[in-house]
């Protein structure tokens, strides 16, 4: 196997890392502390591509991999992790769920608008009551004439007060547990939607996250996602692909991390030396290395087999796991590299060791990463 990047790769890579340093980096921390969601930059995201990264040219897309994809979010995940769980979320599971699910038509409709940027999408999964247990799903679609009328409240939903459509899944048929889910296509402008209460969150605050709240809200029968029931097997392939953008979201975190701590223990000096004289930080660096190595590995396999059309439920999990695992880790030791310093806003450490949390959260839990491993390595298949 070539780990070796391409030209090509190298400089999608290249390109997205100068514009962090230039258009995000200056602003972290303002936009941090006033929880601001940047749209202009997300905007030039667009222009750039890369809110169509991983589609086809036919639908406005980047044409890229799901390779090039997992280096463009870590390079965003390095300088601001809100940005790039932004255009994870974007790419990955209101826009994937779409190019997955929907007819061509619907396709045509709707991707232009969104792999250009000049729309912005969401994908409303969990509730209140419903996170890792789906049955406890609330939100419902009832079949009226040419219309469906949903009604329901989903939260923690990236993208949500700034989205032009949402992918939504409801129940509609309570009494069949294994077709009772299916998908719908939103535009926020439809009277009975709208965004509602943001969270205050710990970390990723460049990042909105709020409520979808559904009152009666009536679309076309032409909104739904693929068919009737298929809703809740469509978002589990839908989140295989997101999982692979956690994370690598999450390598990002741990490699700043790294970096940060790496740089400011050459710089820093006790008892006469650079801290990094000091075998307890060149052990603690050196974990930080090896561990972001390892978690990198393994997103380029599940990438690479994304790209290559394989199953890639068990890899996606693995690496969500890993990579989410390894970048606390990281931080926790980037912050402890720091000593007081890191418990400062003034350095980037204590930003890193907010963020990475939901790393272990969204997407499936850690635990619920370990349910679907051991699901599939002892299966018979």
């Amino acid at each position: 196997m070539d780990f070796r990047l391409t030209d090509e790769q190298i400089q999608i890579r290249q390109m997205v890392k100068d514009f962090a340093e230039s258009e995000i980096k200056p602003h972290v921390m303002e936009w941090d502390e006033a929880q601001t969601f940047p749209v202009d930059v997300v905007k030039k995201l667009g222009a750039l591509g890369m809110l169509g990264a991983i589609f086809p040219e036919e639908y406005g897309g980047a044409g890229l991999s799901y390779v090039d994809y997992v280096h463009i979010i870590e390079e965003l995940g390095v300088v601001d992790s809100g940005v790039g769980l932004t255009v994870a979320a974007h790419n990955s599971l209101g826009t994937g769920h779409i190019y997955l699910a929907g007819t061509d038509e619907q396709k045509k409709k709707w991707m232009p608008k969104l792999t250009s940027g000049e729309w912005i999408g969401a994908w409303g999964l969990t509730e209140p009551g419903s996170g890792s247990d789906a049955a406890g799903m609330r939100t419902n679609a009832v079949k009226s004439g040419n219309e469906w009328v949903l009604n329901g409240t989903k939260n923690f939903i990236t993208n949500a007060s700034y989205a032009d459509i949402a992918v939504v899944i409801a129940v509609t048929d309570k009494n069949d547990q294994k077709r009772s889910y299916s998908a719908f296509a939103i535009e926020m402008d439809r009277k009975g939607i709208r965004p509602g209460k943001k969270e205050n969150k710990l970390g990723m605050r460049a990042s909105d996250t709020a409520e979808l709240v559904m009152e009666d809200c009536r679309i076309p029968a032409s909104n739904l996602l693929g068919s009737v029931g298929s809703g809740f097997a469509d978002a589990l392939r839908v989140l295989d692909g997101g999982r692979i953008s956690i994370g690598a979201l999450a390598i990002g975190i741990a490699r700043g991390a790294y970096e940060a701590a790496r740089d400011y223990a050459k710089q820093r000096n006790a008892f006469g030396h650079p801290i990094a004289d000091f075998q307890a930080i060149q052990f603690m660096l050196a974990d930080m290395a090896t561990e972001i190595e390892a978690a990198r590995m393994l997103c380029y396999r599940a990438a690479t087999m994304k790209d290559a059309g394989e199953r890639v439920t068990q890899f996606s999990a693995m690496a969500k796991l890993y990579a989410s695992e390894v970048a606390v880790r990281c931080t926790e030791k980037g912050v402890q590299i720091f000593g007081g310093y890191g418990f400062i806003k003034d350095f980037p450490a204590e930003k890193y060791y907010r963020d990475v949390k939901l790393c272990t959260i969204g997407e499936g839990t850690s635990e619920i990463q370990r349910m679907v491993i051991a699901r599939h390595i002892l299966s018979n298949d």
